[in-house]
């Protein structure tokens, strides 16, 4: 898609992406994608998954449970969505992934778990939760309405859970640092490394630190506080990559989970790239384009279209209309 700044082509790729996965890639407070004015917004998607075709259709209204239909039946949830159709987006926002701190890439890590490996979806929330009642558990024990018995069942769930999510994490980290490290050699970046710090979580280490988790009505070990590290050489990115090299460090990582679901699905992920030309030199977007999943769908926004390269269709968007070049 290409048009000038201002006239719609991330809220198109935005729309896509709502009607695939159900949700924003770039907002969680849903009522901002009805437009002003008007009380609700509905995205409605056509397609096809493994050679059958599909049509989704999502509603959104302010104080109105979201409704999610594929092919006419109402879903439970987004995840049910998500399970059937696979997408990955880029956008500007997402180099807070290298850029930002460590909850953001605790947050990257998890969410890929959910759609790499479904039966661990709900590791990450239901660990949240343990830790939030034991840290409640804790400031009622300090002060004195209730006792240290019963922080007990909670140290035990946060254990066992924390231990699970870390060992997922890093089992995770390990299976898509091969291709990350590919990918990004590919776009110019060398020796890169992605690393999780995988720890683990014991009762004997909860135990030790009893009395100061008490004193500060936190629990204060475990995956909650994990980081990931993404460098190129001795450089952590985070701190000394420049924008380009962090925009080619995000997007490895979003060609490396492309990878992971094709192998896992049999086909690709409908990849939704925007602004994705930017900071990155010709050199880089050529590799980048040479590197898209072979057999999928790639829909990329920009302002010219860029000569590196023939698209199968260009989408010219102009305020309140968008049409086909």
């Amino acid at each position: 898609m290409t048009g000038p700044n201002g006239v719609g082509k991330t809220n198109l790729l935005e729309a896509l992406h709502v009607g695939s996965q159900g949700f924003s890639p770039r907002t969680r407070a849903e009522p901002r994608l009805v437009r002003f004015g008007e009380a609700a917004a509905r995205v409605k998607l056509a397609g096809t998954q493994g050679g059958t075709p599909f049509e989704t259709e999502v509603d959104v209204a302010p104080q109105t449970p979201k409704l999610i239909r594929l092919n006419g039946a109402p879903l439970a949830s987004g995840e049910e969505l998500r399970l059937r159709l696979s997408a990955l987006a880029f956008t500007p926002d997402r180099l807070a992934v290298v850029k930002g701190g460590p909850l953001v890439r605790r947050t990257y890590l998890d969410r890929m778990l959910g759609r790499l490996y479904p039966a661990r979806a709900n590791l990450s929330p239901d660990y949240a939760r343990a830790l939030a009642q034991r840290n409640a558990a804790l400031r009622r024990a300090r002060a004195g309405d209730s006792s240290l018995e019963a922080v007990e069942p909670w140290t035990e769930q946060v254990v066992g859970l924390g231990d699970e999510l870390d060992r997922a994490r890093a089992e995770l980290v390990s299976v898509l640092a091969p291709g990350f490290r590919a990918h990004a050699g590919a776009l110019g970046l060398k020796d890169v490394a992605l690393v999780y710090e995988e720890r683990g979580l014991t009762a004997a280490e909860l135990a030790e630190r009893l009395e100061r988790d008490l004193e500060r009505g936190t629990t204060g070990a475990g995956p909650h506080l994990r980081d990931a590290t993404i460098a190129a050489g001795d450089r952590e990115l985070r701190a000394f990559g420049s924008q380009g090299e962090q925009r080619a460090a995000v997007l490895s990582l979003v060609l490396a989970e492309a990878d992971l679901l094709a192998e896992r699905n049999g086909e690709p992920p409908l990849l939704l790239l925007d602004d994705v030309f930017s900071e990155l030199d010709r050199g880089r977007g050529e590799a980048l384009l040479a590197r898209l999943p072979a057999g999928g769908q790639t829909v990329v926004t920009a302002t010219d279209r860029p000569g590196m390269v023939t698209p199968d269709l260009v989408v010219e968007v102009r305020p309140g209309e968008a049409r086909a070049a």
